[in-house]
């Protein structure tokens, strides 16, 4: 079936960095495109970015455009999220996923992680 476990979320000072990790099992993770999302509370999962099945594109929510970057390493089956100059809006539980087809939308992704926790002190 598969699994994703996420790590590196905490807290984080605005201006600053966060870096979070998305490690697969189960499935062959080079065949699938990833992708993060967020959810704060009382709000709808969001976008955040996604990254085709070897990395070769990206895309991001405007939110996030030119402080957020995605990658993924293929040999050690984790997908990475960069999280630089930090607001406090961003603050939310992060979610990776995996999907057959690059999208935004979360109903396309298949396998999700449990989340971490990011909170953005200002």
């Amino acid at each position: 079936q598969g699994q994703l476990v996420e790590a590196g979320g905490g807290l984080g000072q605005a201006g600053g960095s966060l870096r979070l990790f998305c490690a697969a099992s189960g499935r062959t993770f080079s065949n699938y495109g990833m992708g993060w999302f967020r959810q704060a509370p009382g709000k709808e999962r969001d976008f955040v970015a996604a990254i085709s099945w070897n990395g070769g594109r990206s895309y991001y929510a405007d939110s996030v455009k030119g402080r957020f970057t995605i990658s993924r390493d293929n040999a050690e089956n984790t997908v990475y999220l960069q999280m630089n100059s930090l607001k406090s809006e961003d603050t939310a539980v992060y979610y990776c996923a995996l999907t057959s087809q690059l999208a935004t939308t979360p109903s396309l992704y298949n396998i999700w992680g449990q989340g971490t926790q990011v909170t953005v002190s200002s």
